[in-house]
């Protein structure tokens, strides 16, 4: 089997490569409306190379916002299923004038595909649809496989819940395989076992009933710009970076030494860690490490502030209005819902005198660990033993897969995201990029994991 995949690879990969860039050559940016032709152009691309590549019984499954692909290949009713999920929707490319190259002009450089949606998740989602392509062309798929690749991962999955749950027969599978997520390194490969949960909010100040001269109102009346600055300042402990919002800590569960010293096993260096953002100093939590920091602990970011004039020049404007932009990562037993309703509470009682303020929940999703004993884990860490030659490290990401939970509760059926992205990437950033070694890589290597899988299952 190895020789025949490496051949394969080799025979195809340019062709794999180009496939790629012709789809990342269409801006399928969900967060946008501009775009929606653009993101129904990906939805027919993703299933016309699925059909290329054997799938059977494809539709173009409408929903109140982009549709979800949907394609199967049952060999045999009796064999294990496996129902591989992805994205075909990307970040908005902004700023443009931050890429090298322009972000939907796909480039090759330092062995690394250059354009918004390589990485994340394009370009992994594709090494899923070239895989299956080689073990239907090698006569080698080992089980039955479905496809659901969906276009508002970005912003939110907000149609993919209801799809789901009325198409749960359809759906029906033994495992769900995910590759949207990263590894340590290209010599240290590394399987995702943790994501931590999403609340997003945007909130909104206002104050008079106009824009004001700020020289002549400005002292009397309040200003929702420096009253949104005070209020978000307020939200974190300046010493310990601890979240001040009551309750938001009362569900978290605490990792135990045991699972402390594993995390503490993971190749790190703080020095590097900087050099490679160009910061002269980290900023986390107070008692725990930076790799705690960033996948196992919650934490709040403001993702965007806005209000008053941002034209060229000045004007001297005191706003109506500013709003503002905050996610919130959560972990394990923290409730996106309820996060929300604490930190709406908590943000209101920090306005002061003549500011309104309006708190939206635009989203969120639920944390999900995955057990490192489970036969779908362990399928997967042999599948990166065939390719690597060495055992993956298992580890949590900092980001969110809010649909993951969801598939748990609903399908009854664990998540394994087999990630070949690296932190490096540059996701939803400018100059994203995905390593040609790893997009090859995870067309070698998720064979195995069919391979594997088929086995521990039967």
């Amino acid at each position: 089997m190895k020789d025949q995949i490496e051949n394969y690879i080799n025979t195809h990969k340019d062709r794999f490569l180009n496939e790629l860039m012709d789809m990342l050559r269409i801006p399928s940016v969900s967060a946008d409306p501009a775009f929606s032709k653009d993101v129904e152009k990906t939805a027919a691309y993703v299933a016309e190379k699925l059909k290329e590549a054997g799938a059977e019984n494809i539709e173009i499954c409408a929903t109140a916002g982009n549709p979800i692909v949907y394609a199967d290949k049952i060999i045999d009713p009796s064999l294990p299923t496996v129902l591989v999920y992805g994205h075909y929707d990307v970040q908005p490319a902004d700023p443009y004038e931050l890429w090298d190259s322009p972000p939907f002009e796909p480039v090759i450089k330092n062995d690394k595909i250059y354009a918004r949606g390589a990485c994340d998740d394009k370009g992994q989602m594709y090494m899923h649809v070239k895989a299956f392509e080689m073990m239907m062309n090698l006569n080698a798929l080992p089980c039955n496989v479905k496809f659901m690749i969906e276009g508002e991962e970005e912003v939110g999955s907000v149609n993919l819940g209801p799809f789901v749950k009325a198409h749960t027969e359809r759906l029906k599978s033994d495992v769900i395989l995910i590759s949207d997520t990263s590894m340590l390194a290209n010599d240290i490969p590394s399987i995702t076992v943790g994501l931590r949960g999403l609340t997003y909010v945007e909130v909104f100040l206002t104050g008079p009933n106009r824009d004001l001269h700020s020289g002549t109102y400005g002292g009397a009346v309040a200003n929702p710009i420096n009253a949104l600055t005070e209020m978000i300042a307020s939200l974190i402990d300046p010493e310990t970076r601890k979240i001040k919002i009551p309750g938001f800590y009362d569900d978290v569960v605490e990792l135990s030494e045991e699972e402390r010293a594993l995390l503490r096993q993971i190749p790190f260096s703080v020095e590097q860690y900087q050099k490679d953002l160009d910061v002269n100093a980290t900023r986390g939590e107070e008692g725990y490490s930076i790799i705690e920091q960033t996948s196992t602990r919650p934490t709040l970011d403001v993702n965007g502030i806005k209000g008053g004039y941002l034209g060229e020049g000045a004007k001297t404007v005191l706003p109506s209005k500013a709003s503002a932009k905050i996610s919130m990562r959560l972990v394990p037993n923290q409730k996106s819902e309820r996060i929300a309703q604490l930190f709406a509470e908590y943000f209101k009682s920090l306005a002061p005198a003549g500011i309104k303020v309006e708190v939206n929940f635009h989203h969120g999703g639920e944390p999900v660990v995955v057990p490192i004993n489970c036969i779908e884990y362990q399928a997967a860490a042999l599948a990166y033993e065939e390719t690597f030659g060495k055992k993956p490290i298992p580890v949590r990401a900092g980001g969110s897969i809010p649909i993951v939970a969801l598939f748990e509760e609903v399908l009854k059926v664990k998540s394994i995201m087999m990630g070949f992205g690296l932190d490096t990437d540059a996701i939803h950033s400018p100059n994203e990029n995905f390593g040609v070694f790893n997009y090859l890589k995870g067309i070698s290597t998720i064979p195995y994991f069919y391979k594997h899988f088929s086995a521990l299952k039967a």
